[in-house]
């Protein structure tokens, strides 16, 4: 058995964290379905029936093993980092707080207001404040100052934040839900360069030629 298994739909979330797999090097097997096709006693997984989840199958010293779930990409992609410290994916003492400011910023505000825009939901403007993320423009200004002087999420080195935070940009740009900045195409162009993401990306395009599942 693999240590990692990866419950995912190719078009799906799920792909952020497929990313993040191949970023730690992790040991993981996958199972593939379509929406109308996931197992029975997924919910036992994950009680909101939603993609993806990463199931650590822990083996111990003394021969014992026992699972972690994990759910949410960006907490799933946080733990593979922490599981995978060789990997130099982890922000060092002065990474971070940027690493985890812009990691839960786009775990938050920024996927809220993309979402929000996309659903054509008007937030009063005397009610901004209380939607959390404020709203796109300023979601994206944020982002869009820090990006224009940093080359990635903690400054100047790619962290496994940056598979977080970038998958919202190369998704944003691509569907044009995020419009084209130069910070953003740029950033975009700098994470997607990286041999990760390219073969993550090429197992979940493959699955969707394919029908979804495997």
């Amino acid at each position: 058995m693999a240590e990692f298994t990866f419950y995912t739909v190719a078009m799906s979330r799920g792909q952020i964290s497929r990313w993040a797999l191949h970023e730690a090097g992790a040991d993981y097997e996958h199972v593939v379905f379509d929406w109308a096709t996931r197992p029975a006693d997924y919910a036992d997984i994950n009680p909101m029936n939603k993609v993806p989840a990463l199931v650590h199958h822990h083996r111990q010293k003394n021969g014992g093993s026992h699972d972690h779930v994990v759910t949410e990409a960006a907490a799933i992609n946080h733990y593979l980092a922490e599981t995978h410290p060789d990997k130099g994916l982890l922000p060092d003492a002065h990474e971070r707080a940027a690493y985890f400011r812009w990691l839960f910023f786009g775990a938050g505000p920024l996927e809220q207001a993309v979402v929000a825009k996309a659903m054509d939901w008007e937030v009063p403007e005397e009610r901004v404040g209380m939607a959390g993320f404020g709203s796109l423009e300023k979601t994206l200004s944020a982002m869009e100052s820090w990006l224009k002087t940093h080359d990635y999420v903690t400054g100047e080195r790619f962290t496994m934040a940056d598979t977080y935070v970038g998958s919202q940009f190369v998704w944003g740009l691509r569907f044009g839900s995020i419009p084209e900045q130069p910070a953003f195409k740029a950033y975009v162009e700098r994470v997607t360069q990286r041999p990760a993401y390219a073969e993550a990306n090429a197992i979940d395009a493959k699955l969707m030629e394919e029908g979804g599942e495997a």
